[in-house]
């Protein structure tokens, strides 16, 4: 009896627990769902072409020396705007200096020795026309015989070596002058290297990058500063090669930088990128920023959204309220207090925004639910907030 009894209780209570899940599963079902109402406007849309990229500078230079020396004095910082021609950097110059003067000190013993030589050479011209008279005077008084044989032999022997004087002082002065030339090099050389200790701006610009300090020693390729010019900045944007067709110069462009996302700068396509990466099948287009946030830096991450198309009087719908569903696009409506579903054929799509070109009218009202957690579902019945 006792046994009987407690298989009877037993059975009651899962008949309560059944009728209760029931009842949790039917009010579950038929409830309505709370829901947010948004209606369905018309407005004008923007569509866009986004590549995601870093801000780079269109010119930028590595300075660098042309000879190896120790750093004695850095002018300029990260930061600091330059001008063409300032100087930036300085090297240790006291032995260049030196070279310099012993390179001047040759030129100047070169001339010295043109010059003396060149007095040399006129002594040298006077004999000769001194020999040649007298050689011609001999020649003609041995033919009157009035001169020995013996005369006028010595007489053709003294010209000839007053010819060779000649000849050997023009040699000489030649000579003297390839030396001048060779310390006039030298010491053109010896001066640029000395008005190398100057490390002078390319161009005008600004200092991104500081890489060495007072007393380091350099080589020629050793990075010391980074400098870019300022005339125009762009994004270096990486965009998907489907949407390559869509894309030229000169388009609008508004860029989004990751540390101010909330707000968009002007820009405008530079140029486009011929050559796609086959990896990701991505290309570069380069986007001109007409305008730069207060703080902004070289190489940090932006997105570029580029205008391709706009269409006037559209009928849009949030994008985040898009859904998918057994592989359609749609949205749900309210249709008398019930939920219901409806396809949509979509156009220009832009950053908050979609084109519904086909499967709602204007008149429609968007249904959302208010929880995340709940999911409509066609004919549920719905209340709005």
């Amino acid at each position: 009896m006792n046994k009987l009894k407690s298989t009877t209780w037993k059975w009651i209570r899962w008949i309560a627990i059944a009728a209760l899940v029931a009842g949790i599963a039917y009010w579950w079902k038929f409830s309505p769902v709370r829901v947010e109402l948004h209606p369905v406007q018309r407005g004008s849309i923007t569509g866009e072409v986004m590549g995601t990229g870093t801000l780079e500078a269109r010119i930028h230079a590595t300075v660098s020396p042309k000879i190896s020396g120790r750093i004695v004095e850095v002018l300029v910082d990260q930061g600091s705007r330059v001008t063409r021609g300032d100087v930036l950097v300085r090297l240790d110059d006291a032995e260049l200096k030196q070279q310099v003067a012993i390179a001047d000190a040759n030129v100047n013993s070169a001339q010295a020795a043109i010059v003396r030589i060149s007095a040399d050479k006129d002594r040298a011209v006077a004999v000769y026309q001194q020999a040649r008279r007298n050689n011609t005077r001999v020649q003609s008084l041995l033919e009157k015989n009035a001169a020995s044989r013996d005369d006028a032999d010595k007489a053709t022997e003294m010209l000839a070596v007053a010819q060779s004087g000649t000849t050997s002082a023009e040699a000489a002065i030649a000579e003297a002058q390839t030396e001048l030339i060779a310390a006039q090099v030298t010491a053109q050389y010896q001066t640029a290297r000395f008005q190398d200790t100057k490390i002078l701006a390319p161009f005008d610009g600004l200092v991104v990058k500081r890489s060495h300090e007072e007393g380091d020693v350099v080589v020629p390729g050793s990075s010391i500063l980074t400098l870019i010019s300022t005339d125009e900045l762009w994004i270096h944007a990486w965009v998907d090669e489907t949407e390559m067709s869509k894309l030229e110069p000169e388009q609008t462009a508004r860029i989004v930088f990751r540390s101010e996302p909330l707000r968009s700068y002007p820009g405008k396509v530079a140029r486009l990128g011929r050559e796609a990466d086959r990896e990701t099948r991505e290309f570069v287009v380069d986007v001109h920023a007409l305008e730069l946030p207060k703080n902004w830096a070289v190489g940090q991450r932006a997105e570029s959204f580029i205008q391709v198309e706009r269409r006037e009087d559209a009928l849009l719908v949030p994008a985040d309220l898009l859904l998918q569903r057994d592989g359609e696009t749609g949205v749900f409506v309210n249709a008398g207090g019930r939920a219901q579903w409806r396809a949509v054929q979509i156009g220009i799509r832009s950053r908050d925004a979609v084109e519904v070109t086909g499967g709602l009218e204007q008149t429609d009202t968007l249904a959302v639910p208010v929880s995340s957690r709940v999911l409509l579902s066609n004919g549920r019945r719905i209340s709005a907030e």
